[in-house]
């Protein structure tokens, strides 16, 4: 009877150890395993089976099938027909047939230019210049009249790289089709003075990093927007280099919405990779209505998959903003973003000053984490099946979420988890609804309807339902 005591007592100090320290099942077990390994096979026998009885507490079953859905706004949307080029204004279009043709036409745009590919497949091997300004009147414009109608599969490292103002890509598939999938770098890399881009509607698939942004020679290309893309991969990207579809460095005032952004695993050199992160001493920077799945169609790699973030894994002073990260970010806004199924955190700030995290949901992930002095965040109607946790000195402001202890989930129970319908196979219809908040906002969009009420339910969405085809349940996307 008194070992049974003693045993109790240890376990309850080990429960309560861990849930102050914020420390969770999905990062203790993959820890436990790294430590037994080396000694004899029973110790990393141990180890091994230490780890899976830990993920499988906080993770549950992972099902082996992707899932079936796709928010209808969200991501790339088949339905979004770009109007025909007004008669009057036929001198400004410019009708493109492959890939040498597209990069002449790139090379003698002129603002106000509208370069439209006809349907079909343009094969792209080296880089695709795109240096000659628009500008805020006529911004220059490459473009697929129908969503899905022209594919460029790029063989080289990077696709687009944009140098210059007022450059906007609508309705194209980009496709990296490497020898290697340690190759295909970027689609998109934007630089130095190529502020205010655009990227709508776009499927953009098989690189390391989809959307490469960076300051070059003291420029930085601010005021850009990714909206309404579908970012992935349909393998482990077998490289060293930083995995991360939006891979933002240095800019400032970035509008990054509506997109679809999944499976982005990393196979090599940390294993650490993001969904979209914003570092390198930036401001003012909004990640909105993004739907995340760390793994969909690719689960179980080893690793540790992020979901959003305000600093990512930092930035070295040659890279920064000015030449030095007193932050990472500031005034960064994270609202009404959906985050799922992820081996490490759901949204991480790694000195991000004056953060603001508010109406998202995150479900099956690390949870949140606030991380250095330099970190400050307000965090107010998430809804997050997991914790929320200061580390390394950074500041919590905490207004009224919905979040899980870490004590809860070495039990195995998932109380916001279980108010969605089938999260394992990313079905977040309720089951039964989240409360309603007690006071309002009145700030935070919705991931699936025009608005919010005025007294809004926890998390990023009023009803998952209205995401969805209302008839077929079908998804509006381009598969």
């Amino acid at each position: 009877m008194t070992g049974v005591l003693l045993g109790a007592a240890v376990a309850g100090g080990a429960l309560y150890f861990l849930n102050d320290a914020g420390i969770t099942p999905r990062s203790l077990g993959p820890y436990i395993e790294r430590r037994s390994q080396g000694h004899n096979p029973v110790i990393e026998g141990i180890g091994r089976s230490a780890r899976s009885w830990l993920i499988a507490a906080d993770r549950g079953e992972q099902p082996l099938a992707a899932a079936a859905w796709r928010p209808g706004f969200v991501g790339m949307q088949e339905a979004a027909v770009l109007p025909a080029t007004q008669a009057t204004e036929g001198e400004r279009e410019v009708l493109v047939v492959d890939g040498p043709d597209l990069a002449r036409a790139l090379r003698a745009a002129v603002p106000g230019q509208r370069i439209t590919l006809l349907p079909g497949i343009y094969r792209i091997e080296g880089t695709l210049e795109a240096f000659r300004p628009g500008s805020a009147e006529a911004p220059i414009s490459v473009r697929a009249h129908r969503p899905g109608s022209a594919v460029l599969e790029i063989a080289g490292g990077e696709g687009f790289r944009v140098t210059a103002p007022y450059w906007r890509f609508e309705n194209l598939v980009l496709r990296g089709v490497c020898s290697g999938n340690s190759e295909c770098e970027h689609a998109f890399h934007v630089a130095g003075d190529a502020h205010h881009f655009a990227a709508v509607n776009n499927l953009v698939e098989d690189f390391h990093a989809h959307f490469k942004i960076n300051g070059e020679r003291g420029r930085y290309p601010d005021h850009g927007v990714i909206e309404s893309n579908t970012l992935r991969n349909n393998t482990v990207r077998l490289t060293e280099k930083p995995v991360t579809p939006i891979d933002l460095v240095t800019a400032s005032h970035w509008r990054i919405r509506g997109n679809l952004i999944s499976d982005f695993v990393k196979g090599a050199g940390n294993q650490v990779s993001y969904g979209a992160f914003a570092k390198g001493g930036g401001s003012d920077n909004i990640l909105e209505r993004n739907v995340v799945i760390c793994e969909d169609r690719l689960r179980g790699a080893p690793g540790q998959r992020i979901g959003l973030s305000l600093g990512g894994g930092g930035t070295g002073r040659d890279y920064c903003r000015g030449g030095k990260c007193i932050t990472e970010q500031t005034g960064g806004i994270l609202r009404a973003n959906l985050v799922a199924s992820c081996s490490d955190d759901g949204i991480y700030l790694n000195a991000a000053a004056r953060s603001i995290l508010l109406h998202n949901t995150v479900v099956d992930t690390g949870g949140i984490t606030v991380r250095y002095p330099e970190s400050s965040a307000d965090i107010a109607g998430n809804l997050v099946d997991g914790i929320i946790r200061s580390r390394d000195g950074g500041l919590l402001r905490l207004a009224d979420n919905l979040h899980t202890s870490a004590a809860r989930l070495y039990l195995g129970s998932h109380p916001y988890r279980a108010l969605f319908r089938d999260p394992s196979s990313l079905d977040f219809r309720w089951r039964e609804p989240a409360p309603v908040r007690p006071a309002a906002d009145g700030a935070a969009p919705d991931l699936c309807a025009p608005a919010r009420p005025a007294m809004a339910r926890y998390g990023a969405f009023e009803d998952f339902a209205a995401c969805l085809d209302p008839a077929a349940r079908t998804v509006r996307t381009l598969q």
